[in-house]
């Protein structure tokens, strides 16, 4: 599951991801992947928070599914290649076998989450929890701002 921060533009971005490499200013380069970094950092324990706090029966404990989903919560910063960005996502690939995908069935991106029940032959489908976009969405503005104002100081800096 990801949620790409929209910036003005990404082209923008990629230009001066690519014009910081022709300058090879390792600096400005570090400084640049910081200050983007700082800028979506808020978000990060908020997505937690909201994981956290999915109704279920059962408490909230580190080692149970949302506790497992709120700790493969990452924020990932890019500053060259197609994929320059900033990026919130929980990893799935930091989910143990075989809950992988549960992400996005408690999110309801994915249409359909059943299971079996626990020392039963029974199955069930439980409905989805969403709690990753209206988090993200809600945060959106103000980090976009953020965003926005350290590709403007970087630009400046490049000119």
């Amino acid at each position: 599951m990801v949620a790409g921060l929209e910036l003005r533009t990404g082209k923008e971005l990629k230009r001066i991801a690519s014009e910081l490499r022709r300058m090879n200013d390792p600096e400005l380069k570090k400084r640049f992947s910081k200050e983007l970094r700082e800028a979506a950092k808020p978000m990060v324990p908020a997505v937690r928070k909201a994981i956290r706090e999915i109704p279920s029966k059962r408490r909230y404990t580190a080692s149970g599914l949302r506790g497992r989903m709120s700790k493969a919560v990452k924020l990932e910063v890019r500053t060259s290649g197609k994929d320059a960005g900033v990026r919130i996502r929980v990893d799935g690939r930091k989910m143990p076998d075989k809950e992988k995908s549960l992400q996005s069935y408690m999110e309801g991106v994915k249409p359909r989450w059943r299971h079996p029940v626990f020392g039963h032959d029974v199955w069930v489908q439980q409905p989805a929890k969403p709690y990753f976009f209206k988090t993200v969405d809600r945060l959106g503005q103000q980090t976009r701002q953020s965003v926005n104002r350290a590709i403007d100081q970087v630009a400046k800096d490049i000119t």
